[in-house]
């Protein structure tokens, strides 16, 4: 089952895409369908989830990996983008790259999960890219300068509910093949990365989990196309400049340089 969030005249509504459809339903949570549909269309797909806590894993991809302790950092929910929304890079910042992941997306409050009903929890997933500003991830250990600029996660085009047990993982640049991979190259599986972050705190429905980069990455350069594909999906943002001033930021950097 594919689980679309599109832009309608009442605001963003969740459903359960049916070819050309789309079958409104109450919410995440609750998939009855209302009795509304409207059509599907590009167009008006937004970002799957407004997630209440991104999580990604650090350190998460082959054997050299497993040999480390488990480790995560978090992203603000706000952050998350959807499929063609664009992805503004920061001036002053150093390099931005584009790591192509598998995304989990919680569905049922989970605490202290084991590793035989951990994917009980989960809705499904979606393709992410876990965008970094490397040199700000090097000056900052806990990883928020880094990683946790707006419009640094897209998410999407939509959540499939069918979990597979090995994915493809793609990730292309301006149409050129930048990185292919396989979710078997990750240091830990899905049900292992729930384990440990619901021994942490309570996972809420909603809730995104970045499993980790099994691939090599991209620079973003402001007028670019960067296109993730997971096991089916494919998630497409333009790279523009941001806007604004970075401001303080740009200033702190000079300083610890």
């Amino acid at each position: 089952m594919l689980i679309a969030r599109v832009a309608t005249g009442d605001g963003p509504r969740h459903g359960i895409v049916r070819g050309d459809l789309v079958l409104l339903v109450h919410g995440l949570t609750d998939l009855r369908p209302t009795g509304a549909r409207v059509p599907f269309s590009p167009n008006t797909l937004l970002a799957p989830v407004r997630p209440g806590t991104i999580y990604g894993m650090a350190h998460n991809t082959g054997p050299a990996d497993r040999m480390l302790p488990p480790q995560a950092f978090l992203k603000p929910g706000h952050g998350a983008i959807g499929p063609g929304d664009p992805i503004p890079v920061p001036r002053g910042i150093g390099p931005v790259v584009a790591e192509a992941e598998l995304a989990l997306v919680i569905g049922t409050a989970a605490r202290h999960r084991t590793l035989d009903d951990a994917l009980d929890v989960v809705l499904g997933y979606t393709a992410a890219n876990d965008v970094t500003a490397r040199a700000m991830q090097a000056q900052d250990s806990l990883w928020l300068a880094g990683k946790g600029f707006d419009g640094f996660t897209p998410l999407g085009p939509v959540i499939d509910t069918e979990l597979p047990v090995e994915a493809d993982i793609r990730l292309d640049l301006d149409g050129t093949p930048v990185s292919r991979s396989t979710t078997t190259a990750l240091a830990r599986g899905f049900a292992e990365i729930i384990v440990y972050l619901s021994s942490i705190t309570t996972l809420q429905p909603g809730d995104v989990i970045l499993t980790g980069a099994p691939g090599a990455d991209a620079e973003l350069r402001p007028g670019g196309q960067v296109s993730v594909s997971v096991a089916g999906l494919s998630l497409q943002n333009p790279v523009i400049a941001a806007s604004e001033p970075v401001g303080l930021l740009e200033h702190y950097r000079k300083v610890l340089a």
